[in-house]
């Protein structure tokens, strides 16, 4: 069976594939923006054009543009294909990372949100969540967690707080199997990480 990777929900994209001897092959870069114009062009020079039996995608939170362009692009191939899909909450996918890197550890992970904020979120030595995923100020997500600190925000939060080691990093399909099938979930819906600021009218939130 072959898994295509989709993770354009930060400032970086990716995509891999892999198949049962592991990674075939995959791309990632660092875009800002412009994850619309990157993530097929990237997924068609993989080999067969990336076609798979199962899509995996990043449901964020993040980029806002970046969470509904890799679903939009997931759900139109897994459509075409006739292939099951997947989705995956991007910092799942950081702490895994992070427990590969540095050992089997609890982690905390701080990744760039919107207006000022970070989206924080704790992790057993095990993968195992810690409470849902938070948009936070600085201040506040500088206070407790774990000593290890992974995402964009590592080294700022680990300066704020004065302890730990930080470790930078942007969430990578290509690293999609060191992440336990426990994060995996059929229920492929964007998680934004915070409310949403556009309102209906007399203030009440679409």
């Amino acid at each position: 069976m072959r898994t295509l990777v989709i993770d354009s929900a930060t400032e970086a994209c990716s995509v891999a594939l892999f198949g049962d001897e592991g990674l075939l092959a995959g791309d990632w870069r660092m875009l800002g923006r412009g994850h619309a114009e990157q993530l097929v062009p990237m997924i068609s020079a993989l080999p067969g054009k990336g076609q798979a039996d199962r899509i995996a995608v990043a449901l964020g939170p993040g980029s806002f543009t970046g969470v509904r362009v890799g679903l939009a692009a997931a759900r139109a191939l897994a459509l075409v294909w006739g292939a099951t899909l997947v989705g995956y909450p991007t910092p799942a996918l950081i702490a895994a990372m992070a427990r590969t890197q540095r050992g089997a550890q609890p982690v905390r992970v701080a990744m760039t949100g919107g207006h000022g904020e970070w989206f924080v979120s704790d992790f057993t030595e095990d993968g195992a969540p810690l409470g849902d995923i938070a948009s936070l100020l600085p201040a506040v997500a500088a206070q407790g967690g774990a000593a290890l600190v992974a995402g964009s925000q590592a080294e700022a939060l680990v300066a704020a707080r004065g302890s730990g080691e930080a470790l930078p990093i942007w969430s990578d399909a290509r690293c999609f199997d060191q992440l336990g099938a426990v994060a995996l979930t059929p229920d492929v819906q964007p998680l934004y990480g915070r409310a949403p600021d556009a309102k209906l009218p007399g203030g009440v939130a679409p």
